[in-house]
């Protein structure tokens, strides 16, 4: 089980952000989500899987309302024109590299088919969401096997997480500095009850000298080595030159226990752009940049299976909704914890060495804790 380490994070840096975080910080304060991670860290190879449960592996199969959303599409989210079909995700969500998604959506299958039968015995449309890794990781080798997405699956667990160069996040960069993994989230008030907004999101998008947190321009500042952007190791028209900066990705998930319709979750969807739009980035068109939410209230509601029989007058789903009026807390929350789960990825990251000998240099914390008067 892959644990999180005595790291500092980004709020342990000084790094003042709004908001009122659940007490991991994390995707998993929503009740019932689950995360695992298999981490594939060996020389030429720095890849990995990253799976998210929504309901924990007991759930799988019972629909949580879902929606997605397309910042820029030079990417891929398998599945999706389901979820926007349905509005509803009954399946683990799993991210991994660009070219290991097939893999990973077999490995999902079979796990599914092992674990429970039943819902596989219909027709599955597994959720599989990538960035690309091809710097640091050997991206073309087949390493990512159908196992290690069952693998991810069966070690999810609730609680912290481990943030930065795990899971599918290993291989990745972010604002020319080493990315991967990171996670944060929201208690919202309403009424008298609380509910959790969760995100995680795998980053590898960003040019350095866009880079932000808290407002300080901290990419353009940095000291540290940016081979990414300033190196020849890439090959364009059969000549080896620099990457276009701000080339890559990014999958953000976010999860909540607040009782959502699709088209509110669809309209909290949209609102990732602008948490990722705090952290500096402009949306290089290089750069596939999806994005899911879902609800977890509702259990029992959103279903899409063929029925046993004809119709009855049972056969109604019965859901609790918030009024759109009072979304806005919601928006926020999410606009919120995105920018802080970029900041807890670069945090968490650590130099890398991978691929030819490519080097990825870490966000160093020295200079986060003199931008924000840290010790």
């Amino acid at each position: 089980m892959t644990q999180p380490t005595a790291v500092p994070r980004a709020r342990d840096l000084g790094i003042p952000f709004d908001g009122t975080p659940g007490p991991a910080n994390a995707i998993t304060d929503v009740p019932g989500v689950e995360v695992g991670y298999v981490t594939l860290s060996a020389g030429e190879v720095q890849t990995g899987v990253t799976a998210i449960l929504p309901r924990g592996r007991s759930g799988v199969g019972t629909a949580c309302a879902a929606a997605t959303y397309s910042l820029n599409g030079n990417g891929e989210l398998t599945g999706r024109s389901w979820i926007d079909e349905s509005g509803s995700l009954a399946l683990p969500v799993l991210i991994t590299n660009s070219h290991a998604v097939g893999t990973v959506h077999r490995g999902t299958i079979d796990w599914v088919a092992d674990a429970h039968p039943a819902v596989a015995a219909q027709w599955m449309l597994p959720v599989v969401g990538e960035t690309w890794d091809g710097y640091l990781n050997d991206i073309n080798g087949a390493h990512v096997l159908p196992r290690h997405a069952a693998e991810a699956i069966r070690e999810a667990h609730a609680g912290p997480i481990a943030e930065g160069s795990v899971g599918g996040g290993t291989g990745m960069n972010c604002y020319g500095f080493k990315g991967g993994s990171g996670s944060a989230s929201r208690v919202v008030g309403h009424g008298s009850g609380r509910y959790t907004v969760g995100v995680f999101l795998q980053a590898n998008f960003g040019k350095r000298s866009e880079l932000r947190l808290a407002g300080v321009p901290l990419g353009r500042r940095s000291a540290a080595p940016n081979p990414m952007e300033e190196t020849d190791w890439f090959t364009r028209d059969g000549t080896p030159q620099p990457a276009v900066a701000g080339a890559g990705s990014v999958i953000a998930v976010v999860a909540t226990d607040a009782p959502l319709l699709p088209s509110h979750l669809s309209a909290i969807a949209r609102r990732v752009p602008l948490g990722l739009a705090r952290t500096g980035t402009t949306g290089s068109h290089f750069s596939g940049d999806i994005f899911l939410a879902f609800s977890t209230a509702n259990a029992g509601a959103f279903a899409s299976r063929m029925p046993a029989g004809p119709a009855t007058d049972a056969d109604l789903d019965t859901v609790t909704a918030l009024p759109w009026g009072h979304l806005d807390p919601f928006f926020e929350a999410t606009v919120e914890a995105v920018e802080e789960a970029v900041a807890n990825a670069l945090v968490a990251a650590r130099d890398a060495v991978g691929r030819a000998g490519h080097a990825s240099y870490a966000l160093p914390h020295a200079e986060i804790r003199a931008a924000f008067g840290a010790r």
